[in-house]
């Protein structure tokens, strides 16, 4: 009986490691998540609601090639790529947009 339990603690925690893993691979996406290649997609989507799209469209790109990460959406969630966030203009603004 005994040698049972342990089998089974063993496998349960094998499957709950393996879950972590998935879970994790699924959900990724911060900083380094996109390969340069992703850049240009990623920029593009990321700059398609300003007015100002070239000017978006370089810096976003530029800090995509350095970070290897573009925040989702159109505007905001800097905090899902860190380098991206913080990356800032000799002014101390924001260089990513």
């Amino acid at each position: 009986m005994a040698t049972y339990m342990s089998c089974f603690n063993v496998k349960f925690l094998f499957l709950v490691l393996v879950s972590m893993i998935i879970i994790e691979v699924s959900m990724a996406g911060g900083e380094g998540s996109l390969t340069k290649e992703q850049c240009p997609a990623a920029c593009d989507y990321r700059c398609s609601a300003t007015q100002y799209r070239k000017a978006c469209l370089l810096y976003c790109n530029k800090c995509c090639d350095k970070c290897l990460c573009v925040p989702s959406g159109t505007y905001g969630h800097k905090e899902e790529c860190p380098c991206y966030n913080n990356w800032k203009t000799q002014e101390g603004k924001p260089k990513c947009p």
